[in-house]
Formats: C-alpha cells, structure tokens, sequence
C-alpha cells in the first residue's frame, strides 16, 4: 500500500505540467519544489540535530550568487553548479565551526550574525554582487543539451533534483548517521560518554544541511535569472525556518507540506 501510494504521488507529480493548463501554475509548483529541497536541508538541523538556524538564507544566497558570476563568465552547468556547491560548503564550514561554539538560543543568534554579514556584503560588495541591482543571467542552462527555457522542462528538472533530495533524506534518516545525529539532539552528554564526537556529527550534519541549500539557491537563479540581497535577508531565513515549522520538524513529508503552504500563501492568496 505505502509503495502504491509514492508510485501515485510520482505519476501525479510528473503529470502536473499535464492537467494544470496554465503555466502560471506550472511556475508555481517549480516555486515549491525549489523551496521544499531548501525546507528539507534546514530540517536537518532544526529538525534532526535540534539546531534552530536562522542563516540559511546566506548559503542559499551564496551558492545563487556564485552561480549567477560563474555563468556570466561564460561556464557551463557543470562548472556552474559544482562551483556554486563547492563554495556554499566552504562557506558552510566556516558558519559551522562558528555556530557549533555555541546550542540553543546562543547557536541561533550566532546564525542570525553569519546571515546578516552575508546580506551586507551581498548590499555593499557592489563590485562583486552589483548591489541593490542584483545579478541577472542570460537565460538558463542546458544540461546534458536539455532546454530548461519552457515552464514545464524546468518543472521536471526540478522534480528530479527534489527526488534525489528527498531520496538522500530518507538514506540520511535511516542510517546510522542520521541516528547519532538524532542522539546528538536527545542525549548530547551520553553520545558523549558513549565515545561519539558530538561537535563532528553536528558539523557533519551541518555540511549536509548546507548542500542541499545550496543545490535550492542554484535552481532558484535558474527559475528567475536574477539573484538580489533580498535573497539572504532576515526575512528569508525567518521564510524558511517557517516552512520547516509549519509542517513539522523531524519528518520527511512535513517541511515539503510547509513549503507548499507558505509558496501557495505567497503567490494564490
């Protein structure tokens, strides 16, 4: 029955380009893919590491940024794509080893630090982010010679990008490393006795939840060809945080559902 279920939502997800009829809301559910992977990577740590971020939208933004640049400077999507990821993780590496100084509301106000210094140096760095201004692209790459121009080549895109997000979650809770980063969040001081390194499964986790930011800020320079400071304010990461929030930490189903709700708020209502 659980199997019938997920072959059913796929076909139905597949098919939304098919029985939507207007490409108003093909774009729509492009919006709600791209936000959902970004709900599923700050789940990991609001949701199974216990770590209440409000930075993410940096990373988002960082990786939206680098990507914008490198494309201009006339790579393809491979070189695009592993450089904006590439960079997000470093960046990634270095918020982690600042936010794991501290847990609970310290973690989050050195969160909410890291995601404001990324939003002034993407206003103020004009050189580098053209300001105020923002950076826009030419159009969008064609992976492996695919167009992405039309509405719906950009959904499947999207759809497949989102599978293998939500099908390396499911990996990452039933693994043994998803378990030691669930005790990490029940029972820190007995992870601790127990002999596992309680800071590296965090940073680890970390580094995972960022990845996936990442791969979202990608996607989303593609869906609008255009990245502006706008993308790592505050209110972004606040955005996100609610998406996660709204349809339950700690699940697979629930920051998806989140992300639904906040993106059809946004747009429909």
């Amino acid at each position: 029955m659980k199997w019938l279920a997920l072959a059913g939502a796929l076909v139905a997800l597949t098919a939304v380009p098919l029985w939507v009829g207007s490409i108003y809301y093909v774009n729509i559910a492009s919006q709600i893919l791209i936000a959902a992977i970004f709900a599923l990577g700050i789940n990991v740590l609001v949701g199974y590491a216990g770590l209440v971020t409000l930075g993410h939208a940096g990373l988002f933004g960082i990786a939206a940024y680098a990507a914008a640049r490198i494309m201009n400077n006339g790579h393809d999507h491979v070189a695009v794509a592993a450089g904006a990821i590439a960079l997000t993780l470093a960046a990634a590496a270095v918020f982690a080893v600042l936010a794991l100084r501290g847990t609970g509301l310290g973690f989050v106000m050195i969160t909410v630090a890291l995601g404001q210094i990324v939003w002034g140096i993407a206003y103020r760095w004009i050189s580098i982010t053209n300001g105020d201004n923002g950076i826009s692209i030419k159009g969008r790459p064609s992976p492996l010679g695919l167009s992405l121009a039309s509405p719906a080549a950009f959904y499947w895109a999207t759809l497949v990008v989102f599978l293998v997000a939500v099908a390396s979650m499911a990996l990452f809770v039933a693994s043994p490393f998803g378990a030691s980063v669930r005790g990490t969040r029940d029972q820190a001081r007995r992870m601790n006795a127990l002999g596992y390194h309680v800071w590296m499964i965090r940073f680890l986790a970390f580094l995972f939840s960022a990845f996936w930011s990442g791969v979202a800020g990608v996607l989303y320079l593609y869906y609008n060809q255009f990245v502006s400071p706008h993308v790592v304010a505050l209110t972004a990461s606040a955005e996100a945080l609610l998406m996660v929030i709204a349809g339950g930490t700690a699940t697979l189903l629930g920051p998806i559902a989140g992300a639904a709700l906040v993106v059809i708020i946004k747009n429909v209502v």
